[in-house]
């Protein structure tokens, strides 16, 4: 009996190849999940990503490789889409007419433009003021119901709620869904360094693809508590980011075990951080089994965008058919 779902959801990612923890944790693992109830669009939005990159010499590979750490997560192609964001042409168009009901000044207040400015003040394109706008048109191209997120992201939906209401209010229609935020309790997952999110540009990363031993010898670098500097010190848990992963991948046995060892400096933070690394290597083993199963035949990783990209664009056309029905655009 195929169970009822419960709407449709769109999400997006930019493609920055090999995927690591804190794409896990912070959203792949969500994707995952959410195919239980929901009829799922996941995007991988290249077009975005040429706001901020300034060569798209590795775009091909990157896209490639994570939609393979997608489809060895869980993504099941067969009941859910995952496509490129390029492919489906008719979402540059629904940016342009969005684009007309949208002031410049709501754009340039979003918290994140302001933050990319800080971050490339050297390439503040059109497109960067715009991608909000582009973000509301690939959420409303598809009509999603929800759109999982973190709070950090409220104001974005809310923007694509506004700009779905101004289109829908200016040419009298209701064509366009305005979404609903899916909150998400999307953890900020910091990188070995112990401060910053994880990162590929900031090299603090782990690779949910990379090899045991690569994993391990990552997980060694981690900071722990910058507190304990002899192995004799008593360690504070609360503030060490590998008895935080610990949280995440171990057995609640060995998680209090760790919390209550360090504390009395029972366990040092090299045996520490060696039964993580066990304990994370234990978990990542059938997503690495199932990736090299997959990777084995990377036609197939395109023909499931390809497909992906078929079932986007059925629903995109038919979406633009009804947007230039309800502007009055000459259909001819």
């Amino acid at each position: 009996m195929t169970k009822t779902k419960k709407g449709r959801v769109f999400s997006g990612a930019r493609p920055t190849g090999r995927q690591h923890l804190g794409n896990y944790l912070g959203a792949i693992k969500n994707y995952v999940a959410l195919q239980e109830d929901f009829e799922c669009v996941y995007c991988i939005v290249d077009i975005h990503a040429l706001t901020t990159v300034e060569t798209t010499e590795d775009l091909r590979l990157n896209t490639y490789e994570m939609a393979l750490d997608w489809l060895a997560a869980g993504i099941r192609p067969e009941e859910s889409i995952i496509f490129i964001q390029s492919n489906v042409p008719e979402v540059a168009e629904l940016h342009t007419y969005f684009s007309m009901v949208t002031p410049l000044g709501k754009l340039t207040d979003l918290p994140t433009f302001k933050e990319k400015v800080r971050q490339q003040p050297q390439n503040v394109n059109y497109g960067l003021v715009g991608y909000p706008v582009l973000m509301a048109a690939d959420i409303a191209l598809y009509k999603a119901d929800a759109v999982p997120v973190g709070v950090d992201q409220a104001p974005h939906i809310e923007f694509t709620r506004e700009t779905v209401r101004s289109f829908n209010y200016r040419y009298r229609t209701n064509v366009l869904i305005e979404p609903q935020m899916k909150a998400t309790e999307i953890p900020k997952v910091i990188g070995l360094d112990g401060q910053q999110k994880m990162s590929k540009s900031l090299n603090n990363h782990i690779e949910l693809a990379a090899t045991p031993e690569e994993t391990t010898q990552r997980v060694m670098q981690m900071v722990t508590d910058p507190q304990r500097v002899r192995r004799s010190d008593p360690g504070n848990p609360d503030i060490c980011n590998v008895y935080a992963m610990h949280r995440v991948f171990s057995a609640l046995e060995e998680v209090e075990m760790v919390n209550a060892e360090c504390r009395r400096a029972g366990i040092g933070c090299v045996q520490c951080k060696q039964m993580f690394a066990r304990n994370l290597n234990q978990h990542l083993e059938p997503f690495r089994a199932r990736r090299a199963e997959i990777g084995r035949d990377p036609e197939n990783v395109w023909e499931i965008l390809r497909d992906g990209q078929r079932r986007a664009s059925a629903i995109a056309r038919q979406t633009m058919h009804e947007v230039r029905q309800a502007m009055g655009l000459p259909i001819l």
